[in-house]
């Protein structure tokens, strides 16, 4: 081959991929965009075919939908991304049927497509570009009741002084001089000692990304010294936003970029200094705060959400409770093997999920969903199922 047309071809090859659009999963959508795109005549739906198997499981999660779309309350949600509180109500009816009444997985299948309009999620560029899926869980850390030379960080219940409306949003902090419109951050809270001796704390941990992990998660079940289990869910937050500790250390070149996981951040803080380690987790403004519960944690619906059957979106952006079909994985390799390819309900909210490109899923209780959860990082589609 000519030199001089070889090296034309290499040059057009590094054009070509220097203006190749990386995606920006974080990317607001555009004012006014839709967060759901029909898919378009003549475009193949995703094959739920398999699912029908697993009907059972499903059924489970999907009769939670039901019962909290079919309360009063649910009507304020709506109408949610175009769709209707009568239309979401109808639709989760309708697929259980479809799920009970169905021969197999290809009857099933033929039912989906015959009566139902799949919807993608805008994802990360409003057009249905893609979703970046990451996971969360339930983990079981160690604690104690009471502080000690070794359990010394806090999870603290909901405070008194912050104010939050029926939906759970923060309204504000109140004071001796007034409602302030932010709550403190999540640096003010520990290194100032804000909430210390209030009666608060529910439980110490040893560790403070154990801490970090709780937060993160949004529950824990913590091994007493006793043996015994402590049950924390959810109760709320300080309404600050949240920046994730991964990407600052990625950043900030104390983790190599895109090697951020739950191993290496704590084999990262395990060798830096105690002040390096607050600096960086108090970057994350967001704090968590958390109740003792009975049985498994609950999502925003306040039902129990399930493994690799919960999902947690943006709930300014998507219907809650719906039907959705993810199609994901790992990496950003569109012919990769699949990671995900379940039925989930869009059942909880996600602290980090603020576009229409994010979602996390649910992967279930103790080592083996953490282990997991700090590995998942996968791309693809988020479909969502509505009756005509």
């Amino acid at each position: 081959m000519n030199r001089i047309f070889a090296a034309a071809l290499i040059g057009l090859a590094s054009a070509l991929g220097a203006c190749r659009t990386v995606p920006d999963y974080g990317r607001a959508l555009p004012e006014g965009a839709p967060a759901l795109i029909p898919l378009k005549r003549g475009e193949a739906p995703p094959d739920l075919s398999l699912e029908w198997e697993a009907r059972d499981e499903i059924l489970e999660s999907l009769d939670r939908s039901i019962t909290w779309t079919r309360r009063e309350y649910a009507k304020r949600f709506f109408p949610q991304a175009g769709i209707s509180h009568e239309r979401a109500l109808r639709s989760l009816l309708r697929f259980r049927e479809v799920l009970l009444e169905a021969y197999g997985p290809r009857d099933f299948q033929r039912a989906l497509e015959e009566e139902f309009t799949f919807y993608r999620s805008a994802g990360w560029n409003g057009a249905g570009g893609g979703v970046l899926f990451t996971a969360y869980c339930t983990p079981i850390l160690k604690g104690s009741l009471e502080p000690t030379a070794l359990y010394r960080h806090p999870l603290y219940a909901l405070p008194g002084d912050l104010v939050k409306d029926e939906a759970g949003a923060v309204l504000g902090w109140e004071t001796n001089f007034g409602r302030m419109p932010f709550y403190p951050s999540r640096g003010a809270i520990e290194a100032g000692g804000l909430l210390a001796g209030k009666g608060l704390e529910l439980v110490w941990l040893s560790d403070p990304i154990d801490s970090f992990l709780a937060h993160v998660n949004g529950s824990a079940f913590i091994e007493l010294e006793d043996g015994s289990l402590l049950r924390l869910g959810y109760a709320g937050k300080n309404g600050r936003p949240y920046t994730s500790l991964g990407r600052e250390l990625e950043a900030d070149g104390r983790i190599p970029t895109g090697q951020a996981s739950l191993a290496t951040i704590r084999e990262w803080a395990a060798g830096t200094s105690e002040a390096e380690l607050h600096d960086f987790l108090h970057r994350n403004e967001s704090y968590v705060f958390f109740t003792p519960i009975s049985g498994n944690p609950h999502g925003s619906l306040d039902f129990p959400v399930a493994a690799y059957r919960s999902i947690a979106t943006d709930k300014t952006l998507f219907p809650r409770g719906a039907v959705t079909f993810v199609e994901a994985r790992q990496g950003d390799d569109p012919k990769g093997p699949p990671l995900f390819q379940h039925v989930m309900l869009d059942q909880d909210t996600g602290g980090a999920i603020r576009t229409a490109g994010r979602a996390d899923v649910y992967l279930g209780i103790g080592p083996a969903a953490e282990a997991e959860a700090g590995r998942v990082k996968a791309t693809g589609q988020l479909y969502y199922l509505f009756v005509d």
